[in-house]
């Protein structure tokens, strides 16, 4: 049992950190009571997992599961034509989380695609999948382009921002998770101060962020990313064998050059984004799965004629190719909830 001198002296050192201090305690009894203060450290960690981490979320594992298979049955059930994200997606993430990952930064993406092809989708499916509340964790942190960084003329204030709701938010949990979405409606220079912190986890205050996760998401570069598709299916390449090879510099430079938060910026000329992820535009099949998915979320399966009406009143091709549904799935979810409910009221008036 430890005596008064020990546990005065364990107080001494938690106190004093060792400053010269009249404790009067031999060598011995304050050798024990450094043990005891480091096992009362350990024991409160123990008890801090066992009650408050229980009632509300920590930056651990329980509350950031990093489920990685979850992530890949979602992607698999829920997202169309975009085998290039799956594979590539998968497999950086699943190198991110590895225990004997020793990378010396955070993980860096930026997703690129036309609308409706499931960029957003694919973001929060991420979420979900990595923590356990979600989109909604805290340590979750999403940002809007129109909303949060829209006047040229604001640059440098935001690029403050940007700096300080990093550097809290790493230093909230070093594995959080931030997304910014509607990049080419940036301004440009917006993200210089982010390239000096992710560039090789060079944060303030020794804090550790090479377990963060970068996402930027931009329709930028979907024109270049139709036009590729369109060359490649046409010389009779099949979708399916089509690589992330056939893209990446496509992206890279586009990001570069045309307007939005990344272009001229260190993120790209440092090299610290890792992954330019294209998002394929989606032909007139991936749209028909969407339909028929949304039904499926309204426990209806709908007649084959209903669907092809669905498809002719929301499709328009792209001109350029004629192979490409403009908007992508991003208006089905509507249309199906309309046409459902619309039903629902002519069988109950019936």
């Amino acid at each position: 049992m430890l005596n008064s001198w020990t546990i005065f002296g364990a107080v001494c050192i938690s106190l004093f950190n060792l400053q010269t201090v009249n404790c009067l305690i031999d060598p011995i009894s304050l050798a024990v009571g450094a043990g005891a203060l480091a096992g009362a450290y350990t024991g409160f960690g123990f008890f801090k997992e066992q009650t408050y981490c229980r009632m509300t979320e920590c930056c651990n594992d329980r509350s950031i599961p990093a489920d990685i298979t979850k992530l890949k049955g979602l992607l698999q059930k829920n997202l169309y034509g975009q085998h290039i994200v799956i594979q590539q997606l998968i497999s950086a993430l699943e190198a991110h989380f590895h225990r004997h990952s020793k990378s010396r930064k955070p993980l860096v993406m930026s997703f690129h695609g036309t609308p409706g092809t499931g960029k957003n989708y694919v973001a929060d499916m991420i979420a979900e999948s990595l923590y356990e509340k979600g989109v909604k964790s805290r340590f979750v942190h999403k940002y809007m382009g129109r909303l949060h960084f829209s006047l040229s003329q604001n640059v440098a204030e935001y690029n403050r921002f940007i700096r300080d709701d990093v550097v809290n938010g790493i230093t909230d949990c070093a594995r959080s998770l931030f997304i910014f979405d509607e990049v080419d409606k940036m301004p440009q220079g917006v993200f210089e101060s982010l390239a000096s912190l992710v560039d090789y986890n060079s944060l303030p205050n020794n804090l550790d962020g090479t377990k963060a996760i970068f996402i930027f998401i931009s329709n930028t570069a979907g024109v270049q990313i139709s036009d590729q598709l369109a060359k490649m299916l046409k010389s009779g390449e099949l979708r399916e064998n089509i690589k992330l090879s056939a893209f990446e510099q496509i992206l890279e430079k586009a990001s570069y050059n045309l307007d939005g938060g990344l272009k001229k910026a260190s993120l790209i000329e440092q090299h610290v984004i890792d992954h330019y992820i294209p998002f394929l535009p989606l032909e007139k099949a991936h749209v028909h799965k969407c339909i028929e998915t949304e039904y499926a979320k309204w426990d209806r399966r709908p007649q084959k004629n209903a669907i092809e009406s669905l498809l002719q009143d929301v499709i328009t091709f792209d001109r350029t190719h004629g192979l490409f549904a403009t908007s992508g799935c991003k208006t089905i979810e509507k249309k199906v909830a309309t046409e459902v409910w619309n039903n629902s009221n002519s069988i109950s008036e019936g």
